[in-house]
């Protein structure tokens, strides 16, 4: 065991949850990841891509579970064969879209699948977690920029954003029941880029949910354009504004998230965005990747999507005080490092 003690990460081969094991190894903390696999690449029965590339990184060794958070059992299992110290829970399905369509397939997965993890962990004396929520919590913005205070629950546009909130309000009321329980939630507002290195990044299945991965797919010619979902909402060029964070800088948020609970004094739960700040509309981060790349990205206007909200952006002061984290990338760093990625790796993880 490392000096900063085992974390468990849920969701590890995952998008955030790999960038974020990078960041864990390289910090001394002893790394076990959990991962059904529904959103990754594993070859046949191998440890799922992302985290062998993980290991090629650090120099290090990850144990790995193929196990879905809802079984209890193969959850049990883990927590009685490793002395973990805290979890940092990712394991969800994420994509707003799809929520809208299959909302009890959501609710199962991220709700239940909560419920069930934080139920082996007390059974297991294990009282720690930080969770990945997201900045959905918030619903359409009352007030901008959105600061941790700002209501949530109450306009939710889609199941998925509900599925966080739920999940918050369960630790809150855990924390309320158990005071030994220490809970930090981090909001995320929209995590685009790829470690700098170029060997890990967003490698969705199928069509990607998210605008960064869709745009360098449309660029390496992956795909033939990107479709831009409304041009007539109440921003700058019609288009939809959000606050863009690096995965270096968010994966770095959940070290200092960590490094918070480990104060004596702390206790309970507390929640922090994680963003820069600064808000960017669709058409500038396609006009910032075209820079970035050289090459132009074809795309087309059509009508908004459901669950989608105008204009979305953190006031990330709360975590520069109390975390002292910050993010330190900007759009240019964001959509260099995705192209860098991209450029590797035409077929994401998938070696073919």
């Amino acid at each position: 065991m490392k000096p900063n003690g085992t974390v468990l990460v849920t969701g590890g081969a995952g998008y955030v949850g790999s960038h974020t094991v990078v960041e864990l190894l390289n910090s001394n903390y002893s790394v076990i990841a959990i991962d059904n696999l529904v959103n990754c690449y594993a070859h046949k029965k191998e440890k799922p891509e992302s985290l062998k590339r993980v290991e090629q990184l650090t120099g290090q060794t990850i144990v790995f579970y193929d196990v879905d958070i809802r079984n209890r059992q193969a959850l049990d299992k883990i927590f009685k064969s490793h002395k973990i110290d805290s979890v940092i829970h990712f394991a969800a399905l994420k994509a707003v879209g799809e929520s809208v369509k299959t909302p009890l397939t959501y609710y199962q997965n991220n709700i239940a699948g909560s419920s069930t993890l934080f139920e082996v962990m007390q059974a297991n004396g294990v009282k720690n977690v930080v969770f990945s929520s997201s900045a959905t919590v918030y619903g359409t913005p009352q007030f901008l920029p959105m600061t941790e205070d700002h209501p949530t629950g109450q306009n939710c546009t889609n199941p998925y954003g509900k599925t966080k909130y739920f999940v918050e309000e369960i630790l809150k009321d855990v924390c309320i029941a158990d005071p030994d329980w220490k809970v930090i939630s981090l909001r995320y507002f929209n995590p685009v880029g790829a470690h700098e290195s170029g060997h890990i990044g967003e490698d969705p299945s199928g069509v990607p949910n998210n605008l960064m991965p869709y745009i360098s797919q449309v660029a390496i010619g992956r795909r033939e354009k990107l479709y831009v979902f409304g041009d007539d909402y109440p921003t700058k060029d019609g288009t939809g504004v959000r606050d863009y964070i690096h995965i270096t800088d968010l994966a770095i948020g959940h070290l200092k998230a960590l490094q918070k609970m480990s104060e004596p004094d702390f206790k309970g739960w507390k929640t922090y965005n994680l963003g820069t700040g600064q808000g960017y509309s669709v058409l500038e981060l396609i006009e910032a990747f075209s820079k970035a790349s050289g090459k132009k990205i074809n795309y087309a206007i059509v009508h908004r999507r459901e669950g989608d909200v105008a204009t979305s952006y953190a006031d990330p002061s709360l975590a520069r005080k109390e975390l002292h984290w910050q993010a330190t990338k900007g759009i240019d760093e964001m959509c260099r490092d995705t192209w860098k990625w991209q450029k590797q790796n035409p077929n994401g993880f998938k070696k073919e």
